[in-house]
This record gives structure tokens, C-alpha cells and sequence, in this order.
């Protein structure tokens, strides 16, 4: 008992110490030392180490309102790849989905439309009627943003549309001649790709298209910096010997293009910033890639290979270890801890003679969805492994 006589920071500082099986077998001693080891300031360290408990490399928590060690258990889970797999939508149209993630509210494009669907809290699972719809395309939603107080969609009709989604306000921007393949947003700036070679900068204040980029080729990815001072494009890589390029906000300049190895084709599908100078991406030639752009020049630090030589549709981080990624046939989405360049995990969801990309996934701190030609999958990494209780 001398033990719990000690100053409490005292203690906090001796209990963070501990790997997180000392710190379950001790919490089981009595009610006391139980109340000190579930504080969050024991497991944070412990928690930077698991993949997906939504603690950033910076320190950030995402998921500050669940108890750390909680997620420390469902992370273990995600390491061994223990969750339960469902189907909670399907349709009988061979779509392009695109989905997001807001907290536990599900938005996904289906067709012409973006239906919002709540996830129950009682099982986990996904409502089977969507509470709300956003529509207005003329054709099919090809890809959309959210942000606090809008959600913003390109579809195949070539317009990008507006919701405000605290009233049923729209608007339309209207500038490109073919379908819009990719879109972000950040703090009131838009940017565009479209397959009709151009790139646009746009601002939720106007609906007049605020700059044009002439690219020369076919747009299939954008991400905006953290900064807001950068941005970069992706193309199909049909026309110029990089298909990635970073350009300034302000002078609408190419700052410099990122490799220049890539084959005809090695189009980027999808890309994501992890920070200011960290920069994932992925694509048709089967590689995520890290890219630092602190770098002078910039260049490729880290590659993670597609073992079965799939182009990959779509990546999201956790902002620490974990990477998953979303590959071109039979649904396969694995799991990769950016530690290790083998795959840590894989999931095969799809089992029709067809097979079908992943063409988006997200993720939370307990759940994957990822959007097939013709279903949601999700799958639900709570159940709580044998080793930690």
C-alpha cells in the first residue's frame, strides 16, 4: 500500500512506464490502483505505439472523447486483424462509390446521389434508410469533400455543387467540359481535376472559377497542403514523364515536379497529406509512396509494394504507423505498419466471379467501411482480443 502513498504525479510517472499487459494485470489489485491505470496520461505513450488509436506522431488526439485505453485494445485487434466482417448496403447498378466519415455518420455516393446514413449505437451497424440525401447532378457523383459546414461534390456532368449542411442552401460552379475527377477543400479553397486537363482554383465565396491550370493531361487526384499555400495534382501520366506536381496557391506556378521514373500510365489515384511535408500516394503501378517534401529536392523516402501487383484506388493514414489501402481486384484491403515494408494484414471482401475495386475506404478508431462496384462493406474491430482485458 506504500505504493499508493506516492504523489500522483509520481505515480502517473512510474505507471507510464509499463507495457499495456503489466498495466491490465495491474489494474485488476483493487478499485484504487484500478481508477489511476485507466487515465489517459498512463496509456498515451503506450498508445503512439499501436496503430490507429487516434494519436498523431505530432501528439494530436482525434478521439479525445473515447478513454485511451479502450482504443489501445481495439488497436490490438487491428494489428491482428481480428473484427467482424458485414455487408450493411448493397445495390444492384455497377457504381464508382466514393464515401466520408463524420464521426459516426456514414455519407456515401451512390449514382447521382450522396445519401447520410447513422451508425446505431447499440450494435455498431449502419441504419438501412438514409436520413438525408444531396443531389443535383445530372450525372454520377465522381468524387466529394467534407467540411464543417459544407459538403462539396464533382460529378460526371462536369459541375461541382456546394450543400450547406446546416441549411438546404446549394450552388453551382460551373467550368469544366468533362467529368470532375477529384476534388479538396480547405478553409474556403477548392481545388478541381477533371479529366478535361485543366485544374481549378475556386473559393466557397464566388461561384466563378477563380483560376485555370491547362495540365496537359487527364486529373485523377488533388490534395491541398495543410499550409494552404500548396497544392498537388495527380494525372494519368499519359502525357508528362511525372504525374505529380506541386504548385503555389498564389503565383499558380509549378513549384517542382515529385519523380521521374514513373512508366506511361503510372497514373496516381489517390493521395493524402499526413503533414506539411509528408506526402502519401498511390496509384496505378502498385506503390504507395512517402514523399518529404522538406527535401531539397524533394523525393521518395519509403515504398510499400502491392504483393499481387493490383493498382491501388485509395489510401487513408492514421496520422501514425498504420496505412490502409484499397486494391483494384476482388475487394482486397490491407492493413500496413509504415515500420515494416510487408503487408501486416489483408482482407479479400468481395467473393463474386466478377471482382470489384475498392474504390474508397475510411476508416475510425473502431470501424472500416470500403465502397465496392456494388455494396458498403464495413468491418468491426472491437471485440476484445484474449490478451488484454
Amino acid at each position: 500500500m506504500l505504493f499508493l502513498q506516492l504523489p500522483e504525479d509520481v505515480l502517473y510517472q512510474i505507471l507510464s512506464c509499463l507495457d499495456y499487459r503489466s498495466l491490465c494485470r495491474l489494474s485488476q489489485v483493487c478499485r484504487r490502483i484500478y481508477y489511476y491505470v485507466n487515465r489517459d496520461v498512463v496509456w498515451r505513450k503506450i498508445a503512439k505505439e499501436f496503430l490507429n488509436t487516434g494519436i498523431t506522431r505530432s501528439g494530436t488526439d482525434i478521439y479525445p472523447h473515447i478513454p485511451l485505453k479502450e482504443r489501445v485494445k481495439v488497436a490490438q485487434n487491428w494489428y491482428d486483424g481480428v473484427c467482424k466482417k458485414a455487408v450493411p448496403l448493397k445495390w444492384k447498378t455497377k457504381l464508382l462509390p466514393w464515401l466520408q466519415l463524420d464521426g459516426d455518420t456514414v455519407f456515401l455516393s451512390q449514382a447521382a446521389d450522396i445519401k447520410v446514413y447513422r451508425q446505431r449505437q447499440d450494435s455498431g451497424r449502419l441504419q438501412r434508410s438514409p436520413f438525408e440525401i444531396y443531389s443535383g447532378h445530372k450525372g454520377d457523383v465522381c468524387r466529394f469533400v467534407l467540411t464543417d459546414s459544407h459538403l462539396i461534390s464533382g460529378g460526371s456532368d462536369g459541375k461541382i455543387l456546394v450543400h450547406s449542411r446546416k441549411s438546404n442552401m446549394s450552388m453551382e460552379l460551373s467550368g469544366h467540359n468533362q467529368e470532375v475527377n477529384c476534388l479538396d477543400s480547405k478553409d474556403g479553397l477548392i481545388i478541381s481535376g477533371s479529366r478535361d486537363r485543366t485544374a481549378r482554383i475556386w473559393t466557397l465565396a464566388s461561384s466563378c472559377t477563380r483560376h485555370t491550370i491547362p495540365m496537359y493531361d487527364r486529373v485523377w487526384s488533388v490534395a491541398i497542403s495543410p499550409t494552404l499555400s500548396s497544392f498537388v495534382t495527380g494525372t494519368a501520366c499519359c502525357e508528362n514523364l511525372s504525374p505529380l506536381c506541386i504548385w503555389d496557391v498564389d503565383r499558380l506556378e509549378c513549384v517542382c515536379s515529385l519523380g521521374s521514373e514513373f512508366r506511361r500510365g503510372a497514373g496516381v489515384l489517390d493521395m493524402v497529406f499526413e503533414s506539411p511535408y509528408q506526402l502519401y500516394t498511390c496509384g496505378y503501378d502498385t506503390y504507395i509512396r512517402l514523399w518529404d517534401l522538406r527535401l531539397n529536392p524533394r523525393k521518395c523516402v519509403m515504398e510499400w509494394e502491392e504483393p499481387h501487383d493490383s493498382a491501388l484506388y485509395c489510401i487513408q493514414t492514421d496520422g501514425n504507423h498504420m496505412i490502409a489501402s484499397g486494391s483494384s481486384y476482388y475487394g482486397v484491403v490491407r492493413f500496413w505498419d509504415k515500420r515494416q515494408t510487408e503487408c501486416l494484414q489483408f482482407f479479400q471482401l468481395s467473393s463474386d466471379p466478377v471482382s470489384s475495386p475498392v474504390y474508397c475506404l475510411r476508416f475510425s478508431s473502431s470501424h472500416l467501411y470500403a465502397a465496392l462496384a456494388t455494396s458498403l462493406h464495413s468491418m468491426d474491430f472491437r471485440q476484445t482480443p484474449s490478451n488484454i482485458r
